[in-house]
């Protein structure tokens, strides 16, 4: 019987770890996500990544609270079309995660360059992230996305001038 339990106990922490494992590749798919659908500039598919009452703040301009509020600031932002590059490049993820609660909280550290050609407009910039996320209705979302801008300099001027 004692083995029995012992199996069982072994079982049920490996569901766990599982269940850890699973949540942490579906919350990397999530913001990389986010970070794909702003370069290309799908403002509707970035902004249904975010919970129903989910905020998004970014570098100072506000907090825009609920999923229809990100959308309308999402579709504030330039339109993407030839000539465009929006990239932003979601690295150095560290993820805290309670899979039994459905809720996680990350860092990201992105690397960013946006351009437009007609405008004559070239910069690199640097940000962090950091996010709070929730399992609603089964599914990994954006609860909090907070964008903290580390700098934001123009392409010909240089980093140095940032």
């Amino acid at each position: 019987m004692a083995d029995v339990e012992a199996l069982l106990a072994r079982i049920e922490a490996l569901e766990a770890r599982a269940l850890e494992a699973e949540d942490y590749r579906e919350l990397v798919n999530l913001q990389g996500a986010y970070g794909y659908y702003v370069d290309k500039g799908l403002w509707d598919k970035a902004a249904d990544l975010f919970a129903e009452e989910g905020t998004l703040e970014i570098a100072g301009r506000g907090v825009y609270v609920g999923r229809n509020r990100v959308r309308e600031y999402l579709h504030c932002l330039p339109e993407y079309q030839d000539g465009t590059i929006f990239n932003h490049m979601q690295l150095q993820p560290v993820l805290h995660i309670d899979s039994a609660a459905g809720t996680a909280k990350g860092r990201w550290r992105t690397l960013m360059m946006v351009g437009m050609m007609d405008a004559e407009v070239g910069r690199w910039g640097e940000a962090t992230y950091e996010n709070t996320y929730v399992r609603e209705d089964g599914k990994w979302r954006i609860a909090s996305l907070h964008g903290i801008i580390n700098f934001y300099c123009e392409y010909d001027e240089g980093w140095h001038k940032g």
